[in-house]
């Protein structure tokens, strides 16, 4: 007892130091999911697994967590860092990136998803409607660290599935925050005036939330920009760690909770210049805090609901991932991916998420929820974790089995068409710019061919004697088939910029002497494919700018002639600086 209040929570340390030496390594050894790995040892030495028998077998109380303050001390410190690395990543630039995805998809499944599953709490549960509105929230989450880690573990976090599955990801992330404040409000809020207190709960959280955001942005970024030219790794991990748990206990002083805090700590170091400083500081814990979580995560987990309702938990996790899995799937559809695709991203994020234990260890602490069904579904949501890469490998199979299914039904006509291509102009991606490219070809009799992914597209374009092809012409091989080495010119319209520079990379790699023609979101983008060798780079925005500007001074009076040369100027500036920068990029890779 007297080592215990020397040190205290010194065995748990220990004991999860150890776990953690030996866990992460071998995980990674034997190419197991990490966050599983963790939540699976968490359920086994905690509690409600061989905790169970420590008061009979003596030797496992020094391999065990006991249920007390030893556990929720590790969880809450793992909680904070958790909410704190999210925060992190969710930065306005990427958020505004993938807007339509985010705010469009990622509301309607939360929302859709939330109704659904509340209304099913209702009728089947016979729950009450406070429980049902938190239970349908929380469940509407998926797992962003399970996700993320399959996603990158198949290499498709690039691909237009991945793009919309992260997208959707960071907006359930963001709603986390009204989550929490709705939960505090529902619990102050009971009787005839519960509505309109919680209304007023909501506003004075969301104003705190705004106070603290404001507050902490004004201190936290002077803080760091003058401490940074010490240039001291120690004193700036103490700074994120003041920032972490100052931000985290203003937020408790506010009556709001401490993972909120955490969240909002991340967010603020996510829009300073000090970002990517931060994440190489929390890199080398990143592994040892997602673990600590997870693992404190799985000792929450009741096994013994298994035993005495086994049937109960098996028709919920099937309810919940169908539920989810209908709808991602149809909202996936809706914003125009395949069927085959849009259901693979249903399985994938079917299951329910981390932020479940956060937010219902919450609920049932303010006496929102019962703690015998807060207990069940928690373990429901666990289970619905452990399945997630079974779920994702029948996904990819199934949208892996289509598209084969489609490409050999584009092949059996494709075949003599590719041999013929020799000395044909190349367009990558056929959509709006790429038909319109073709059109333009056409109309002078120039040959063409050109490749796009939409196999549906390039059905329908294909009956109309469109010479376009399934396939990706990214792909080098594919390249060689149609002779690329011998084409007049490729040109690259795609419209997702990671996939544009990469298709650049490899193309100037194996076909150096071809002019290479390519379509850039922006002025930046347009920089990283001139450096990355394209012969020419047209921005959209810089084009759309320069056309909307001739037209302002035609119609203030200067003759077309004048107007023609201020635009051709401009084009020829930014075509000088492009160069400039390849060349400077050329100079310093040989220094």
């Amino acid at each position: 007892m007297h080592e215990q209040h020397a040190f205290p929570f010194l065995r748990e340390i220990l004991l999860f130091l150890i776990l953690a030496g030996i866990l992460i390594p071998t995980l990674q050894r034997l190419r197991i999911n990490q966050v599983l790995g963790f939540l699976a040892v968490g359920t086994l030495v905690g509690p409600f697994g061989l905790g169970l028998l420590a008061a009979d077998v003596h030797w496992l109380s020094w391999l065990t967590f006991p249920s007390g303050p030893g556990v929720s001390m590790l969880a809450e410190i793992g909680v904070l860092f958790l909410m704190f690395m999210i925060g992190l990543e969710l930065s306005a630039a990427r958020l505004w990136a993938l807007r339509r995805w985010v705010f469009g998809a990622g509301s309607a499944q939360v929302l859709a998803s939330a109704a659904i599953i509340g209304a099913a709490v209702v009728f089947l549960l016979g729950a009450a409607v406070p429980t049902a509105i938190i239970l349908g929230l929380v469940l509407s989450l998926s797992s962003t660290a399970v996700v993320m880690q399959l996603m990158s573990e198949q290499q498709s976090t690039g691909t237009r599935l991945g793009q919309a599955a992260f997208a959707v990801l960071m907006l359930q992330d963001l709603a986390v925050v009204p989550i929490l404040i709705l939960i505090g409000a529902l619990a102050k809020g009971s009787g005839d005036g519960a509505a309109m207190l919680a209304v007023v709960t909501m506003a004075k959280a969301g104003g705190a939330i705004a106070l603290i955001y404001l507050v902490g942005g004004r201190v936290i970024h002077p803080l760091f920009k003058a401490f940074a030219r010490q240039r001291q790794p120690d004193v700036f991990m103490a700074l994120i760690l003041l920032s972490t748990f100052g931000i985290a206990g203003l937020s408790a002083a506010a009556g709001l909770s401490m993972a909120l805090g955490a969240l909002i700590a991340g967010l603020l170091l996510a829009e300073t210049e000090f970002k990517h400083e931060v994440e190489l500081m929390v890199e080398p814990f990143k592994g040892l805090l997602m673990g600590l979580f997870f693992m404190t995560v799985g000792m929450q987990m009741d096994t013994r609901h298994i035993v005495d309702a086994p049937l109960w938990l098996a028709a919920f996790v099937a309810a919940l991932v169908l539920i989810k899995a209908g709808v991602i799937a149809l909202i996936f559809r809706i914003g125009r991916l395949p069927w085959s695709r849009a259901v693979e991203g249903g399985l994938l994020l079917g299951q329910g998420g981390e932020f479940a234990f956060i937010v219902i260890g919450y609920a049932i602490s303010t006496r929102l929820l019962d703690p015998g069904l807060g207990a069940r579904v928690m373990l429901a949501v666990g289970l619905s974790m452990f399945i997630t890469p079974m779920l994702a490998r029948l996904g990819r199979a199934i949208g892996e089995r289509a598209e084969r299914g489609e490409r050999a039904q584009l092949a059996e006509v494709d075949e003599a068409a590719l041999a013929a291509a020799r000395g044909r102009i190349i367009i990558a991606g056929f959509g709006r710019v790429g038909q319109q490219l073709g059109k333009l070809l056409g109309a002078q009799c120039i040959d063409f061919i050109a490749f796009e992914n939409n196999a549906k597209m390039v059905s329908q374009l294909h009956a109309q004697g469109v010479p376009v092809y399934f396939g990706n012409a990214a792909r080098c091989e594919l390249l060689r088939r149609v002779h690329a080495d011998e084409a007049p010119a490729i040109v690259l319209t795609m419209d997702h910029p990671a996939s544009a520079l990469q298709a650049v990379r490899g193309i100037r790699r194996d076909f150096p002497h071809v002019p290479l023609f390519v379509r850039s979101r922006d002025e930046k983008h347009a920089r990283a494919l001139r450096l990355a060798g394209a012969t020419v780079v047209v921005p959209e925005t810089l084009e759309a700018s320069l056309q909307l500007s001739a037209f302002v001074l035609e119609t203030m009076g200067l003759d077309e002639r004048t107007v023609d040369d201020i635009v051709d100027r401009e084009r020829d500036l930014f075509a000088e600086q492009l160069n400039d920068a390849g060349l400077r990029e050329a100079g310093t890779h040989r220094a």
